[in-house]
């Protein structure tokens, strides 16, 4: 198969577990729950979307014939250095696109694979981490993995939902935009009642890096 790709950076991962850690993004275009487009964005399962996902414009994007040609990207991006290896495939939602042929060639360059994907979409065989942000009004067919990363609040779904899923981690993440602050109050203090939910920044908008 041939991927689209938004974009590749490398970078440090700034929420979650994870958070951190030097990391090559790999955005690859489209999702399934929004088209992208702002006159789409009130109809669309998920309308809180903060990420560009549109295109194969960024830097380092495009359209890949073979895995192997994007891997070799994703291992330029990264350099030389052959310890810790990281890339997380991201969008848009990546499982409508990454393959058990890409995760083998980028094992074959060293990388340890992180997705992080919306859940809706069964993953494939190989991946070292996964990352699933529950969106309500979709399905959820991911419901174990190594961390569950929800934004909050999301009307119509509760926290309380997935907490019986099996997942290393359980983390809120704060819904970014206009009422930033007082989803960051909601979700501290949904955490110090509810102790098994951990509390995600997005550090990278804090220190000001992609």
């Amino acid at each position: 198969m041939t991927y689209a790709v938004k974009e590749i950076f490398k970078t440090l991962q700034g929420e979650g577990a994870q958070t951190g850690r030097t990391a090559v993004f790999c955005r690859f275009a489209g999702c399934n729950l929004w088209s992208g487009r702002e006159e789409d964005r009130a109809t669309a399962v998920c309308t809180f979307c903060d990420t560009e996902f549109v295109g194969m414009d960024g830097p380092g994007g495009g359209r890949f014939d073979t895995a192997q040609a994007l891997a070799e990207t994703i291992a330029a991006s990264w350099g030389t250095e052959p310890a810790r290896r990281f890339v997380v495939l991201t969008g848009g939602e990546p499982l409508l696109q990454v393959d058990p042929i890409l995760i083998d060639a980028l094992h074959a360059r060293g990388f340890e694979i992180a997705v992080e994907t919306n859940g809706t979409q069964a993953a494939p065989p190989g991946l070292d981490w996964i990352c699933v942000s529950p969106k309500a009004q979709a399905p959820l067919v991911i419901t174990e993995g190594h961390e569950l990363k929800l934004v909050y609040p999301q009307q119509e779904l509760e926290p309380a939902r997935l907490a019986d899923l099996n997942f290393q981690h359980f983390w809120l993440q704060p819904m970014d935009g206009p009422d930033r602050a007082a989803n960051t109050a909601a979700a501290v203090a949904y955490c110090l009642a509810h102790p098994r939910w951990r509390l995600s920044l997005q550090t990278h908008k804090v220190i000001g890096i992609p």
